[in-house]
């Protein structure tokens, strides 16, 4: 994904891209959030702890069967048991937790409908293939009075059914002494049938057989508000309907029956839609000003699926122009930690596909999935092999390691004895959670998501987090110079580095913010004797020692910073907690002495630059997105201050300099360091934990230096040359460096 939104502007520029996009101005976003009922996680502890058992099963199977046992004698055929294994129990518990969220949903939806709104439910499954293969079962004479078990569960049983292996293999030995199995047939050329497998089987069939049946999301709304109510956008031919004494029936759905629901939506006949995948293309549900049904639409996105073009073909069928409001997107969720799973595939893909189509990631998701949501990223990835880790060395005390492998039946040790080098993939591991109890789930994943957010805020505190295209705002932005380094030959596109100097409000807190903070979050009230400046304590997220302890953190929020410290530290500190007075008049004379603006500049790379992209540093390759004050937008590549100078070389650029107002801001904001003429070293040193401007290897010339503003302090017996840190810190440092020449 790297370069890649600039890549796209550049083929923009040599003509070779065009895309169309929609605003998403006015349309909300309302996360629907359920909590499952004591009664719902028992039904899935139950049916986890069964999976638990079809896993174990599974192995014996294969083992019975002579697939596998102590070494594997036909990888394909183990191979493709377990694929169809995993691939079902995704499934499972996809439509599971889809059926589980439909009654706090229709809660949601009545509560629209008091609102006035029109209301649209996304789905992807419809369960039609296996209604298919249940009506075969009932002859059509029957199919007024059905007693039909539609729910997620059938799928379980159906791979048991035709998927579980009892077929019986038989051991060869080929000519270099390696065993495989090849499967076994009777004398009529039948495939022998193993009796355990087949016992192992039975078992299985009869524990499920016993659970407690959770129905499918579409019968679900259906059966509550009435098919007279709900109108039905999908690939169904049939489908079963209740009439209004309760009673199931089939229902055929002809060539036109999607055609006609849609209409019956649109002319306000119906005020509830369902549509998946096959209703969410070349359709448009949204409040048309020229259709009967103006109501506003709350759009939920019940079941997201695994292709990112649907999900955003979907979401696109409320919103479109000449509407006469912009609906509200209501993604479902639950608080099972593994339903991360499908809403990590979601955002990940989202977040590819916003990146691709409108060079703008945070455009694929539209502010619904944030960057924790996705789980398959390369932070993911990092925060898995310290998991991995902990669990291995015995540093996650509540999941052993021997516990951890029985449970998923992911293998972390190697036949040495040491943690494989190969470890389970990202997304295997997160297949194999879903199978757990809840409360086993929350263990894991609580550990797993802190260190996920540990390395996403060491990133961003490092500033290299890839956030795609990242919008900039100020008061003022203002080009200072601008310069074409580089023309194509055959379009004349040009590539253009500017300098701009941004002048932005100061972002500080008031007093009133902090208070109100410090209220909602539990925080404290808190002064710090040394410095007399004021903060809010608030509890914030642990990490992790080397040796797996906890360190407990807070965050210290100041008018115009934040920062994390562990506990014990704030403890030594002289950091008090106070009382609201005491605090309120630290922190407002701290706030009076803050400036109220700021001034920085920008290094930005813009035009065409994929014939120049190499030549830009690889450790930074964010893009900006900003308005000047004349109006005129621009996009491009940021290039950091400290880099500006090797660039400049490389791009043969004239303007090489920072200024002395530059210089300032990075030296005391950023540590940066400078080599100024004559051997003097321009660099930011901390004495008395406050920050100076130090001028090294200066003390030949301190005497001048001090006529124009610097001063010298003997530190540790040591002369030392600083600029006083001031409004007139750039123009001494101006004269510094006209007389170092």
């Amino acid at each position: 994904m790297r370069g890649l939104i600039a890549s796209i502007d550049s083929t923009k520029a040599l003509g070779l891209y065009l895309a169309r996009s929609l605003s998403f101005e006015g349309v909300e976003y309302d996360t629907l959030e359920i909590d499952l009922t004591l009664t719902q996680e028992r039904i899935y502890d139950s049916y986890a702890s069964a999976f638990q058992i079809i896993h174990n099963n599974l192995y014996k199977a294969l083992e019975a069967c002579n697939i596998s046992g102590a070494k594997t004698y036909n990888r394909m055929a183990k191979m493709s048991a377990m694929s169809q294994f995993e691939s079902h129990k995704q499934r499972f518990f996809n439509h599971l937790l889809t059926g589980m969220k439909c009654p706090k949903l229709i809660k949601a939806i009545e509560q629209d409908l008091a609102f006035g709104h029109a209301v649209v439910i996304q789905i992807v499954s419809t369960n039609e293939e296996l209604l298919k293969r249940r009506l075969n079962e009932v002859s059509p004479l029957e199919w007024k009075d059905l007693n039909l078990d539609l729910t997620p569960r059938e799928y379980v049983m159906d791979y048991l059914m035709s998927a579980f292996p009892i077929h019986l293999h038989e051991i060869h030995s080929s000519s270099d002494g390696e065993e495989r199995s090849e499967p076994a047939f009777d004398a009529d050329g039948s495939p022998i049938i193993s009796q355990e497998a087949v016992a192992l089987r039975s078992a299985l069939v009869d524990r499920l057989a016993s659970l407690d049946p959770i129905p499918g999301a579409l019968e679900q709304l259906l059966w509550h508000f009435g098919h007279k109510q709900v109108a039905e956008v999908t690939g169904r031919s049939k489908r079963v309907l209740k009439d209004d004494d309760g009673r199931l029936f089939v229902d055929s759905r002809g060539s036109g029956a999607n055609i006609a629901e849609t209409t019956a939506f649109m002319q306000g006949d119906k005020q509830i839609l369902i549509f998946s995948d096959a209703g969410g293309t070349g359709r448009s549900y949204h409040a048309d000003l020229n259709a009967v049904n103006r109501k506003r639409r709350s759009h939920y996105l019940l079941e997201a699926g695994w292709r990112a073009d649907n999900a955003i073909q979907g979401l696109g069928r409320s919103h479109r122009t000449n509407q006469a409001s912009a609906p509200i997107f209501r993604p479902v969720t639950t608080n099972v930690r593994g339903e991360r799973r499908f809403i990590s595939t979601i955002a990940r893909r989202l977040d590819s596909l916003g990146a691709l189509t409108r060079g703008q990631r945070q455009t694929g998701g539209n502010g619904i999935f944030s960057a924790q949501d996705n789980l398959e990223s390369q932070y993911a990835e990092q925060a898995l092999y310290e998991l991995f880790k902990q669990i291995f060395q015995g540093r996650f005390y509540e999941v052993p390691l021997g516990k951890f492998e029985q449970m998923t039946g992911l293998s972390l040790t190697s036949h040495e004895g040491g943690m494989k080098i190969d470890l389970p993939p990202l997304r295997q591991f997160l297949n194999r959670l879903l199978a757990l109890r809840i409360g086993m789930q929350n263990i894991i994943f609580e550990r797993f998501e802190l260190l996920l957010s540990q390395q996403i805020e060491a990133v961003i505190a490092a500033g290299i987090f890839e956030a795609g295209v990242e919008t900039l705002r100020a008061e003022r932005f203002t080009v200072v110079s601008t310069e074409t380094v580089y023309t194509h030959p055959v379009s004349a596109s040009t590539t253009n580095y500017l300098k701009i100097e941004r002048v932005q409000k100061a972002d500080i807190k008031t007093d009133i913010e902090a208070v109100d903070l410090a209220t909602n979050y539990r925080g404290r009230l808190m002064v710090n004797d040394k410095s007399s400046k004021a903060a809010v304590c608030i509890p914030t997220h642990s990490i992790f020692d080397d040796n797996g302890g906890v360190v407990p953190r807070i965050l210290l929020v100041q008018p115009q910073k934040e920062m994390r410290l562990p506990q014990e530290k704030l403890q030594a500190s002289q950091w008090r907690e106070v009382s609201v007075n005491e605090f309120v008049a630290a922190w407002s004379k701290e706030v009076e002495e803050l400036p109220k603006f700021t001034t920085d500049y920008i290094h930005l790379v813009t035009g065409i630059l994929l014939p120049i992209w190499k030549t830009l540093p690889n450790k930074n390759s964010r893009v900006f997105r900003l308005q000047l004050s004349d109006g005129e937008k621009i996009l491009g590549r940021v290039v950091d201050a400290q880099d500006i100078r090797t660039v400049a070389e490389q791009l043969g650029m004239k303007n090489k300099l920072l200024s002395p107002k530059e210089l300032v801001y990075l030296v005391l904001n950023e540590r940066y360091s400078e080599q100024l003429p004559g051997g003097v070293t321009l660099r930011c040193s901390t004495i008395a934990n406050e920050r100076r401007i130090e001028l090294v290897n200066a003390l030949s010339l301190a005497d001048r230096f001090v006529a124009v503003g610097c001063f010298t302090e003997i530190i540790q017996w040591k002369k030392r040359v600083f600029i006083p840190v001031s409004d007139k810190a750039p123009a001494i440092l101006a004269a510094v460096i006209e007389i170092l020449g």
